[in-house]
């Protein structure tokens, strides 16, 4: 159909809230030393127009809620070209330590809880 399928999506995001952690300061490895894992609570995608294989997407990331036990993070997904709105779409993600028991950031890593907080801060800027 030469369209991309729409897994490739997921895909993407999880690249982007990669990034989004490493601008942030604090790369998922970091976090994965420190024994803290994020996994995915839901996904949400919109799908405005379909993105072809020739397409280069460009990927906004926000975070649009945090409350030290779980983050929201909004992604708008843009055709580099054209500017045309592709997608939009939400992650929702927990905190666990290695035992997969929930955890609070803003107990447990102080340090980390502060940089997702100056982050959504400076979105909102």
């Amino acid at each position: 159909m030469g369209i991309v399928h729409h897994s490739n999506y997921i895909r993407w995001m999880e690249e982007a809230r990669m990034d989004l952690m490493e601008q942030m300061g604090y790369s998922y490895k970091m976090m994965e030393e420190a024994e803290i894992i994020s996994p995915v609570l839901s996904v949400q995608c919109e799908y405005k127009s379909m993105v072809r294989f020739s397409d280069t997407i460009v990927i906004e990331t926000k975070i649009s809620r945090y409350n030290g036990i779980k983050l929201t993070v909004q992604y708008r997904m843009t055709d580099k070209e054209t500017g045309e709105l592709r997608t939009m779409a939400i992650s929702e993600h927990c905190f666990l330590n290695r035992s997969g028991k929930p955890i609070s950031l803003k107990h447990s890593y102080p340090e980390i809880d502060t940089k997702f907080f100056q982050m959504m801060d400076e979105e909102e800027e």
